[in-house]
């Protein structure tokens, strides 16, 4: 209980200021119908809940099984086991993200079922898995991360070539939506567990970093190639826009209750079967640490239960009401400002970003502090959110105008930073596009594309999550920058703990 209450602490503090500029909002520019007020608050106190219960049981459950699983497949010291699990884990991880979920339904919706959910999901799930076993395979045979990433982003860039406008925000756009709330926590444990086997301390804590990157590139390569391979035609969407009067406000949560119940349980039971059979084969734990562990995975059940139901219940109409709203009026500028405001705050309540600052802090000893990380990430989703807002308004601007100079100088950054920012930055590009910006800020973007004359909802309503995931990438290496000046001049070397406040 003592742990639950000072989770809660710890996220009331993050949801509470996006709550608050939703009103202001409500009572100033874009006044909402009461009922989705209503639905918008108890939204508000769902996600506070659910995220503190699931925050509690990623300690318990899904870390645990993570680092076990990692420890095991290092242990067996054969590449072709480390590879097939990488594969297996991969796809069934990723096949029930509900993230991806998220955004494969909402290109679905967007463009007539032209690009189906299934197919989304399961491509996805095809790169993240064989990505996935390529970033295990690098940690155990010490492949540098930055040059690995170098290859990976040459292919990326090499495929945009060939691939159409709408394709491009898509794949850019699954890489984010793969790296969740369910997925980040998993693969994170899994790096740390094959990393710590390692007798190089220094070197354990710099690949405890860097597998989520990895494996959030083989959700682009994944969408790109199926549009290379099947070629399809420009495409179009819309939104079809239309503000709800239901007077009704329970129902919404009514009906996303039993559904998002059963994406959970799906997401849930491929991580629960793998860790039976690993138990059994491998693990061999006492019944004790079984009992906590599982535990551990009915609290993360819960809470995502409850986080998703006020995301998808409470939030996400509200996005689309208010980016409609704001983008309608006669300064449609006020979108750029109001989007950074609320890429500020959004990160904040995104649970895999809470996770990872946790266990920067952890694996860092306390010299990289989470505090710090926390701030780096929200000016840099603000400025993504900015920018994301100025390429609706303005139709000359193209999503590759951001996304090349963008990477190109991540890339570079990765040849002179520290090689743990590497991996704790291209680790934070995924885990700050999770279910907060899947849900609530994509709507927003949407809402603003169906509202501003010229624009498309798919090729300019998509792309903001890309954006979103590759401003951290630049914002966390020029902290480590700085981290490494702060570390020359103490006499310490960069690469190792010092203080970082």
């Amino acid at each position: 209980m003592n742990i639950l209450f000072e989770k809660f602490k710890e996220v009331i503090l993050s949801v509470l200021p996006i709550t608050i500029i939703v009103l202001i909002l409500h009572f100033t520019l874009t006044p909402l119908e009461i009922p989705q007020l209503i639905r918008f608050l108890l939204g508000a106190l769902l996600i506070i809940i659910g995220l503190s219960i699931f925050l509690v049981g990623v300690d318990k459950g899904i870390t645990p099984i993570g680092n076990l699983m990692g420890s095991s497949l290092t242990k067996s010291n054969k590449l072709w086991i480390v590879g097939i699990a990488g594969l297996a884990l991969g796809f069934f991880i990723s096949i029930a993200e509900p993230d991806l979920h998220i955004l494969a339904g909402q290109v679905d919706f967007v463009t007539g079922s032209v690009i189906s959910k299934f197919s989304i999901v399961v491509i996805v799930s095809i790169g993240i898995a064989a990505l996935l076993a390529l970033g295990l395979i690098r940690i155990v045979y010490n492949i540098q991360l930055h040059k690995l990433l170098t290859i990976l982003y040459l292919i990326v860039f090499v495929l945009a070539i060939f691939t159409s406008p709408e394709f491009l925000a898509i794949s850019f756009d699954a890489s984010g939506a793969t790296t969740g709330a369910l997925t980040v926590p998993f693969i994170l444990a899994l790096a740390l567990g094959v990393s710590k086997l390692k007798k190089d301390s220094q070197a354990s804590e710099n690949d405890s970093f860097g597998l989520v990157a990895i494996t959030s590139v083989g959700a682009i390569i994944a969408v790109m190639v199926m549009n290379i391979i099947t070629g399809t035609e420009e495409m179009s969407g819309s939104l079809e826009y239309n503000v709800s009067h239901s007077a009704s406000i329970l129902a919404p949560f009514v009906h996303e209750l039993p559904k998002i119940a059963g994406e959970i349980v799906l997401a849930l039971s491929p991580i629960i079967i793998l860790f039976l059979l690993f138990q059994a084969t491998s693990f061999k734990l006492p019944q004790r640490a079984i009992r906590k562990i599982l535990k551990g995975l009915v609290y993360t059940f819960i809470g995502l239960v409850l986080f998703l139901v006020g995301v998808n219940a409470g939030f996400m109409d509200v996005g689309s009401v208010v980016g409609y709203s704001i983008a309608s009026l006669e300064n449609q500028y006020y979108v750029v400002i109001i989007g950074f405001i609320l890429g500020l705050v959004t990160i904040l309540a995104e649970p895999a970003v809470h996770v990872l600052t946790h266990q920067i802090e952890d694996v860092t000893s306390g010299s990289v502090k989470r505090k710090v990380v926390l701030f780096a990430l929200s000016i840099g989703v603000g400025i993504a959110i900015a920018l994301s807002m100025v390429r609706i308004i303005i139709a000359e601007v193209q999503l590759w105008h951001y996304l090349l100079p963008g990477y190109i100088i991540a890339i570079v950054m990765s040849y002179y930073v520290p090689k743990l920012f590497v991996g704790i930055a291209f680790d934070s590009g995924g885990v700050a596009s999770g279910p907060m910006t899947a849900t609530f800020i994509l709507a927003f973007a949407q809402g603003v594309a169906e509202a501003v004359e010229g624009a498309d909802v798919l090729r300019e309503g998509f792309g903001m999550i890309s954006m979103v995931a590759l401003t951290p990438l630049i914002a966390l290496q020029v902290l480590g920058f700085i981290y490494k000046t702060k570390s020359a001049k103490g006499g310490i070397k960069a690469d190792g703990n010092a203080e970082c406040s």
